[in-house]
């Protein structure tokens, strides 16, 4: 008897040691299958994602914190929609709004709810740096002879500014901008160089008659040492250009106020990049910035509809976004977008076709 209980002493040891591993092993399991918010998109949004979801995961204990990807708008809807599921993103960060098209494929791809939700807005900043760097008087049309690839149809062949406008100074034109995948190059694009390349009436006639025609003299940016693609980098932009007097740069104007110690914004058609006249949609760059949530995912992945009342408690204009640089959308469309992240009604095809959301997008 006294010779077994040693060895019922190490029996006892090592079951117990066996249910701790299988418990310890379990609750490891438990914790791995906790998945966090994904977030891809826009590098314009980006900050202002991260913000809040640092101040979610402060405000909701045991909460994951999201895991956010700086993709560019069309890399990230792209991904979004390529269908539902753990494996895919929860919301995608926009500073465009979403094309018909690329509804179609979410749909096509089985994401058939996506609640589209405005956060406030942003301008496209053309900025050069505040030590001697160069003071340009910009209009669109300047922009556009400036950086398109065939303006009005021509060859480009502008080396210098003083080449584009005779009033401007006779150095390079070098332009730090934004990458294809960029939403905010698509924003350029479409409030800046479309609207310059339109204001020609043969120019303007081939949107309807030959799209390839009017894609390649409107919208196609140069190629060359004059237009400089930066990929989804908007702080090496600002570090670019603070330090090379010569060159412009192109970014959301959060960028702009987080960094108006280096850079400077530039005025186009004499108005000047600020949270009033962005606000007000006086400044001809201005546009609303997007989020996109998968319905499905809200209940599924944890936390989705808490980081979006997260994101709805955080972009008034006395908030903490407005403190780093997002300009706050009109009372009456705040007050929409709220009722939207409470009400979760899914975007129908018919509203980004009539553009029911912004008029101005």
């Amino acid at each position: 008897m006294t010779e077994s209980t040693p060895s019922l002493h190490r029996t006892c040891i090592i079951m117990l040691a066996g249910c701790a591993a299988a418990l310890l092993a379990a609750c490891s399991e438990e914790v791995e299958q906790v998945e966090p918010i994904t977030v891809v998109g826009s590098s314009t949004v980006y900050p202002f994602a991260q913000k809040v979801a640092e101040d979610f995961v402060a405000a909701n204990e045991g909460m994951v914190a999201p895991s956010i990807e700086s993709t560019g708008s069309t890399d990230g809807i792209t991904a979004f929609c390529a269908g539902e599921g753990s494996d895919t993103p929860d919301i995608v960060n926009a500073s465009r709004r979403m094309l018909p098209d690329e509804f179609a494929a979410c749909v096509s791809n089985g994401v058939s709810e996506i609640i589209e939700i405005k956060v406030g807005r942003d301008g496209i900043a053309f900025v050069s740096s505040t030590d001697d760097g160069l003071d340009l008087a910009l209009t669109p049309g300047i922009i556009y002879r400036a950086i398109a690839a065939a303006p009005f149809g021509g060859e480009q062949t502008a080396e210098n500014w003083s080449d584009v406008d005779g009033s401007l100074p006779d150095t390079p034109i070098i332009v730090y901008g934004p990458p294809q995948t960029s939403g905010t190059r698509d924003a350029m694009v479409e409030l800046v160089l479309e609207a310059a390349c339109k204001t020609n009436g043969s120019m303007a006639a081939l949107e309807s008659e030959d799209a390839a025609a009017y894609e390649a003299n409107c919208q196609s940016i140069r190629e060359d040492s004059a237009y400089l693609d930066q990929g989804e980098r908007d702080e090496v932009i600002v570090r670019k250009v603070a330090n090379n007097d010569r060159a412009i740069g192109v970014f959301g104007y959060s960028y702009l106020e987080e960094n108006s110690d280096t850079i400077k914004g530039l005025s186009i058609n004499g108005i000047a990049p600020t949270a009033e006249t962005i606000a007000s949609g006086e400044y001809p760059a201005s546009r609303p910035l997007y989020i996109y949530v998968k319905k499905a995912h809200i209940g599924v992945t944890p936390g989705v509809q808490e980081y979006l009342n997260q994101w709805s408690q955080s972009w008034g204009a006395e908030g903490p976004l407005a403190e780093i640089g997002l300009v706050a959308s009109p009372a009456e469309e705040m007050a929409s977008n709220e009722e939207k992240v409470n009400s979760l009604i899914p975007l129908t095809l018919e509203e980004l076709q009539g553009g029911t959301a912004d008029s101005e997008s």
